[in-house]
């Protein structure tokens, strides 16, 4: 079931478009905003997406007390916003991201909301072009079984994110768990859940594991990984956010450095085949902010997953792919939530806007890539038919959020110039780490509106805006 307006005149559309002319203006805005320092050939912000975005104020409360939480300390006694303000705040984020702009339902703990109030955030971001993603800790869909299939059914839900980790505390049957693996059940649970919310709906709904991490969780982390990779039908992405000194964070809770949670991270990948270390060809926004890696996922019944990397470093024929992509237009190519005859039509149109490049060069590079994994694909075809290999996707990601004393470094106001996760605030869309690490969220917080565009003007950091006033 969907909400936004489709018919066949519009997926027509895409055979002279498979990428949106509005998208690309957008993408071109986020490039052209970007320090020509990070304009690289693997830069996705501006070439492949124009960021995320996330609400605010939705449900700022949360039944657990987490030790790493980003809240407020006040956030458990303020009123949620209402109903239409949320609304105004998806109309904002769906006019500076685009169609199929990458949205957060958040703040607190939004499945404490009543279930009405969610579908109707739902259902509109549908109706306007946005893609949702509720993100929750996961345990109002335990205690509540059937709200995850009346979100789907109902708001249209394609994708949630469930927080699971040791810093969280008020959990049904978890109250304080004491390492990454002793929440395996739980995560085995979870995972159930949205398997079974699957086929009673028979609809679709992808899934990403989130987990805070700090020094007493950071020799958990290969575990995770590995129960990620091999359950990548339900948790494809897997998001890990060192813990930042913001919110209500404990104080002293011990940090980790982003060198080593990937060490760790790397450790599993290496056990499937991925040898290479250090980061890879793709960046998003600052290379400070985000690192990721876009893995392919190859695997014969009765064997061991295999990984590869989409686009492969130092690879000249990678690096030239790329390049073709994006000066035919390509760049924002979104496939994501398309109905059968949009995708036919989308993939139509892409044949379409270069048909000796895509029978030529684009095939044999696939071709190439394909008997890197050890087989042709005409035998990769038949034996997907036959059920006897899958070949699918594993995406790994950290994000680095930013304290108050980074944020006001040099180097912080950098990443707020390039930040690709913004929230709508006072009229304007702004770095989340300034909404947790400076100050914004508690201002949000307080009534009426009017204070919360006060204190984004007198606390403006001119990097955000993409002016650097120390070069004048």
């Amino acid at each position: 079931m969907t909400y936004q307006p489709r018919n066949v005149r519009a997926a027509l559309r895409f055979l002279r478009e498979p990428v949106p002319v509005e998208k690309k203006r957008l993408m071109r805005a986020r490039w052209e905003s970007l320090d020509p320092r990070w304009r690289t050939l693997g830069q996705g912000l501006g070439q492949q997406a124009t960021g995320c975005g996330a609400t605010i104020g939705v449900h700022p409360r949360c039944d657990f007390a987490c030790t790493g939480c980003y809240l407020g300390a006040e956030a458990n006694r303020v009123r949620p916003i209402a109903l239409d303000q949320t609304l105004r705040q998806l109309d904002q984020l769906r006019a500076w991201l685009g169609p199929k702009g990458n949205v957060q339902i958040t703040d607190g703990e939004v499945t404490l909301l009543p279930a009405g109030d969610l579908v109707a955030m739902l259902r509109y971001a549908r109706r306007i072009g946005l893609i949702p993603m509720v993100m929750t800790h996961g345990d109002t869909f335990r205690r509540q079984p059937g709200l995850l299939e009346r979100l789907m059914t109902e708001g249209g839900l394609t994708e949630v994110s469930i927080h699971i980790d040791i810093t969280q505390r008020g959990r049904l049957g978890y109250k304080a768990p004491r390492s990454e693996e002793a929440l395996t059940p739980l995560r085995e649970e979870c995972a159930g859940m949205i398997r079974a919310a699957r086929r009673r709906t028979r609809l679709p709904l992808r899934a990403a594991m989130t987990l805070t991490i700090t020094r007493d969780s950071l020799d958990d982390v290969p575990h995770v990984v590995e129960w990620c990779l091999l359950n990548r039908d339900v948790f494809g992405m897997l998001s890990f956010q060192p813990v930042a000194q913001v919110g209500r964070t404990q104080p002293g809770l011990p940090g980790v450095t982003v060198s080593e949670l990937w060490d760790r991270i790397e450790v599993v990948l290496a056990r499937y085949g991925l040898t290479r270390r250090g980061p890879g060809a793709l960046t998003f926004g600052h290379p400070d902010c985000t690192r990721l890696e876009l893995l392919g996922v190859y695997e014969r019944a009765g064997g061991s997953p295999r990984l590869f990397t989409i686009v492969r470093d130092g690879y000249e024929a990678d690096a030239e792919m790329m390049r073709a992509f994006f000066r035919r237009g390509l760049g924002g190519l979104n496939f994501r939530d398309d109905t059968s005859l949009e995708r036919v039509c989308r993939a139509a149109g892409i044949l379409l806007t270069d048909p000796r490049w895509v029978l030529g060069p684009l095939r044999r590079w696939i071709l190439e890539r394909v008997a890197g994994v050890g087989t042709t694909a005409p035998r990769l075809v038949w034996d997907r038919v036959r059920g006897r290999v899958s070949i699918d996707s594993f995406c790994v990601v950290s994000h680095h959020f930013m304290d108050a004393a980074e944020l006001a470094s040099d180097t912080g106001q950098e990443r707020l110039s390039a930040c690709l996760f913004r929230v709508p605030v006072g009229g304007e869309m702004v770095s989340m780490c300034r909404v947790n690490a400076g100050g914004l969220r508690d201002a949000v917080y307080e009534r009426p509106t009017e204070r919360a565009t006060f204190a984004l003007a007198v606390r403006r950091p001119s990097a955000e805006s993409g002016i650097d006033r120390r070069r004048g």
